[in-house]
């Protein structure tokens, strides 16, 4: 029983640091980020088994995990609110070919992250090709092209 009560916290722990890392970490994530979360796996493995590593040890805790993440999507699914907190929502970073940036700074993502994910996605070389730039809940960035390609009029946006 205490290797559950141990999972269940070091799910929820983990999941908070995670959820205040950002978005941008789970979409694209860099070395450091492979290695750190090796690290962190590794770490909360032998916080949460302790000297038990049992196959019935090693059951309990997968089940574990597995009742919670069917349980918070039970909840989500029956909570709006809580599914707002659980999984962030979409947040636009450009529209009609400016950039938000104070929405930018908050997500901790760059002008070359958006035109990297144009490029890739429609061929766009900038940012004035952009109708709408969308950081998704997954941490993935969509790009809806301007219907002109390019030509958009931009106007004057508050920042």
């Amino acid at each position: 029983m205490d290797s559950v009560i141990k999972a269940v916290v070091v799910f929820f722990v983990l999941w908070g640091i995670i959820r205040v890392s950002g978005r941008r970490t789970l979409g694209e994530m860099t070395s450091f980020d492979f290695v750190l979360l090796m690290i962190i796996g590794g770490s909360t493995q032998r916080a949460i088994t302790g000297q038990d590593y049992s196959l019935t040890n090693a059951l309990l805790l997968v089940a574990t995990f597995v009742a919670l993440d069917i349980g918070l999507s039970i909840v989500e699914i029956k909570s709006p609110v809580l599914r707002r907190i659980l999984n962030a929502a979409p947040m636009m970073l450009v529209e009609n070919g400016y950039l938000m940036t104070r929405r930018m700074r908050r997500a901790r993502v760059t002008e070359d992250n958006i035109l990297e994910a144009a490029r890739r996605l429609h061929g766009l070389e900038r940012i004035e090709q952009i109708k709408f730039a969308i950081l998704e809940a997954t941490g993935e960035i969509t790009i809806v092209p301007s219907v002109q390609g390019g030509s958009v009029a931009p106007q004057a946006r508050p920042r």
